[in-house]
C-alpha cells in the first residue's frame, strides 16, 4: 500500500499490525486497555481509601502532595500494561514493535530532548514578561532536588503511556486498516483531546484546552509518522509535562511536585486564556524545533 513520502518511516511501526487490520481487533483491544486501567485503578483506590479519611483521599487523588502525585503519575503504567496485553493477544506483536526499534528510539528521544532543553534555556533568557503576580513557592529546593529523579521517572511513565496508547497502538492499528492520515492521525487525536475536556476544572476555557490537546495530538502523530519511532513524541510530551508539573504548575490539580505554583488558578479564566494562547505558540515552536532536530 503506497505511503506518502514524508510518512514512509511510519511503515516500520505499522508493518506488524498490517496482518491484523480488522476494526473489531482494535475495538476489542481498546476495551482490554480500558478494563485493565479501570480494574487496576479500582484496586489502587481501595488501597488509598484504606489509608486515610475521605478528605485525605480526595487530596491524594488530585496529586496535591509529592507522594500522591508520584503515585498518580506512576499509575499510568496500567495503560502501558493494557496496551501490551491487547497487542500481544489481538495482533501477536510486542510492546517494542509499537514503540519502535530500540536504538533509534533512544537516539531520537535524547536528540529531541536535548533540543527542547536548549529551546527552554533560550526562552528563559528572554526578558521576563510577568504573570500578573509573583510565582508562589511550593516545594523547597532541599525537597525538590532529591525528589527529582523519582519525579522525572513518574512523568516519563505517564507521558510514554499516553504516547504508546494514542500515537502507538491506536494510530498504528488504524493505519493498518486505513490509508488516509486524516483517519489514523485524526481519530486518535480527537479522542486524546476529549480526554482533556474538563469543564469542572477549566470552566469557560474547557473547549480551548481541548483544542490545544487535539493540536498537540496531531503534532505528535506527525512526528511519529516522520520518525518511525515513538521517541520524538515521547520526548516532546515529556518535556511539556515535566515543565508543567515539576517546575511551574497550576495550584488546582497535579501540583504536588512543582517547585513553584502559578499566581492564579484554572478558575481565573481570563488570565488563563491569555496564557493558553502563549502555550499554543510555544507548542508550534516546540514542534518545529523537534522537526529541525530530527533532520540533523
Amino acid at each position: 500500500m503506497p505511503v506518502s513520502r514524508p510518512y514512509a518511516p511510519h511503515e516500520y511501526l505499522v508493518a506488524e499490525a498490517r496482518p491484523y487490520p480488522e476494526i473489531w481487533r482494535l475495538l476489542t483491544g481498546l476495551i482490554v486497555v480500558t478494563a485493565v486501567v479501570v480494574a487496576m485503578n479500582a484496586v489502587l483506590f481501595i488501597v488509598v481509601a484504606s489509608l486515610g479519611p475521605p478528605q485525605w483521599v480526595a487530596e491524594f487523588l488530585i496529586g496535591a502532595t509529592p507522594v500522591s502525585l508520584l503515585v498518580v503519575l506512576s499509575s499510568f503504567a496500567f495503560t502501558t500494561l493494557g496496551v501490551a496485553l491487547a497487542a500481544r493477544h489481538l495482533q501477536h506483536r510486542t510492546l517494542r514493535s509499537i514503540i519502535g526499534e530500540r536504538s533509534a528510539t533512544f537516539r531520537q528521544f535524547w536528540r529531541v530532548l536535548g533540543a527542547l532543553t536548549l529551546l527552554g534555556a533560550v526562552l528563559l533568557a528572554l526578558p521576563p514578561y510577568g504573570m500578573g503576580a509573583a510565582l508562589q513557592p511550593n516545594l523547597a529546593w532541599s525537597s525538590w532536588l532529591p525528589l527529582l529523579p523519582l519525579s522525572l521517572t513518574a512523568v516519563l511513565i505517564q507521558t510514554s503511556a499516553e504516547e504508546i496508547l494514542f500515537r502507538g497502538y491506536f494510530q498504528q492499528s488504524l493505519a493498518a486498516r486505513f490509508r488516509s492520515p486524516l483517519i489514523w492521525m485524526g481519530v486518535p487525536s480527537v479522542l486524546f483531546a476529549l480526554g482533556h475536556y474538563a469543564p469542572a476544572l477549566a470552566g469557560d476555557n474547557a473547549v480551548l484546552v481541548t483544542l490545544w490537546a487535539c493540536i498537540f495530538g496531531l503534532l505528535t502523530a506527525d512526528l511519529t509518522a516522520r520518525s518511525g519511532t515513538l521517541g520524538p513524541a515521547i520526548a516532546l510530551h515529556f518535556f511539556n509535562n515535566a515543565s508543567a508539573l515539576l517546575v511551574i504548575s497550576v495550584p488546582d490539580s497535579l501540583s504536588g511536585l512543582a517547585l513553584y505554583h502559578l499566581p492564579y488558578t484554572m478558575s481565573d479564566t481570563g488570565i488563563v486564556r491569555q496564557w493558553l494562547y502563549v502555550d499554543f505558540a510555544l507548542m508550534i515552536i516546540g514542534w518545529l524545533t523537534v522537526r529541525l532536530a530530527l533532520r540533523r
